[in-house]
């Protein structure tokens, strides 16, 4: 009993005389490492008979916990201690340059989306959204798209399989009562289109919208990619014209390039879900050997355009004798390739973080009309 007393007198004075972790690791070893002096005391009680061990059993586990948990205590009082002058010693010199981190930029596409987002909100136009994954009769039913157009076929547009997967359709205009011949067929949209029918459908003349985008084509090569950006814009009111739509392109196309010197042309064309269609020219200029938006040394391509076909309006359930517009879209890759100086889409989505550096915005080059859009 002596002896045991003895024992813990001395294995607890030790722990609490440690200066340091290493000495009070140390301890911790001579009192309960494999051959410590608790430690041999617990293999005693194997050699012990029975009544032996349940009356020297307890005292010498009791002193093994005491032990451990002087140990812990010690340890945790050592580490406070080492933390305190730590915090009291140690300085941060917040002058001292950090070395530069990885950074990131705005992708051109997003940043233009932007730009045209506060252009159009400028004219009064509001956003709209709908579904990359489309049904046929928004994506082309609803806009005078025949079933022999060359824009339903296979190779120009990715369907979900041959087999119905929404059971049949019906237009708005007709309240659903009259199930459309077909059933109804699932794809990726093939242009924005479809956003202009959903808001015709969903909310009530006169409209303003714009709906920028994802979709989807068979297409790849230098100016075309499987999946790309668009943006098309509607109007709908009494009393529209090709002259609204006009003053329009032109108020948009000279605030995004940032000219005055913007001029347009409007060509006779053809769309299904627009009549009259005309193509949009813009004037541009050659400077150092590249082409660029402002004057009228050639003619370029931009968008296509037109008054909203009459069919389109009543199969949105709107009489064409109450209510007219024009409707317009654009590639938005388009764009930011001829304002920005870009030669192949394809670059859009390679990743590569060179190229991104190069093209790209800082997050904080926020456009706005006031402050320059690519400013």
């Amino acid at each position: 009993m002596a002896d045991l007393d003895q024992l813990e007198t001395e294995t607890l004075a030790r722990i609490a005389d440690a200066a340091d972790l290493p000495a009070l690791d140390a301890a911790r070893v001579a009192a309960l490492g494999k051959q410590g002096s608790v430690s041999a005391l617990l293999k005693t009680l194997g050699g012990m008979t029975p009544v032996q061990r349940q009356a020297e059993g307890p005292r010498i586990n009791g002193l093994r916990e005491r032990v451990a948990a002087a140990v812990a205590e010690r340890k945790e009082a050592l580490e406070a201690a080492a933390l305190n002058v730590r915090l009291a010693t140690e300085r941060l010199d917040m002058t001292l340059p950090l070395a530069a981190s990885p950074r990131g930029t705005v992708h051109p596409v997003s940043q233009v989306m932007d730009e045209l987002a506060e252009v159009f909100a400028d004219l009064g136009f509001a956003v709209a959204t709908g579904p990359e994954i489309e049904d046929d009769w928004h994506n082309f039913t609803a806009l005078n798209i025949p079933e022999s157009h060359p824009a339903r076929a296979m190779h120009d547009t990715f369907y979900f399989g041959d087999s119905p997967t929404g059971g049949e359709q019906s237009s708005p205009s007709d309240g659903g009562s009259a199930a459309a011949s077909r059933p109804k067929r699932m794809l990726l949209r093939t242009h924005t289109s479809p956003v202009q029918v959903r808001a015709m459908t969903s909310q009530p003349p006169p409209l303003r919208v714009i709906a920028p985008g994802r979709v989807y084509r068979s297409d790849s090569d230098a100016t075309h990619t499987p999946m790309f950006h668009q943006i098309e814009g509607l109007v709908i009111d009494r009393g529209i014209h090709l002259g609204h739509l006009k003053w329009t392109l032109e108020t948009f196309l000279r605030a995004f390039f940032e000219r005055d010197d913007v001029v347009l042309r409007l060509r006779p064309s053809y769309f299904p879900f627009t009549e009259p269609s005309v193509e949009v020219d813009v004037g541009y200029s050659v400077e150092n050997g590249r082409r660029v938006i402002g004057g009228a040394e050639g003619w370029m391509e931009v968008l296509g355009s037109g008054m909203v076909h009459p069919k389109v309006l009543r199969e949105c359930g709107l009489d064409p004798d109450e209510w007219q517009g024009f409707a317009f879209g654009t590639g938005i890759d388009r764009l930011a390739m001829l304002k920005y100086g870009m030669d192949d889409l394809r670059a859009f989505f390679d990743g590569d973080l060179r190229w991104l550096r190069h093209y790209g915005f800082a997050a904080l080059d926020v456009p706005t009309l006031s402050g320059g859009l690519s400013s």
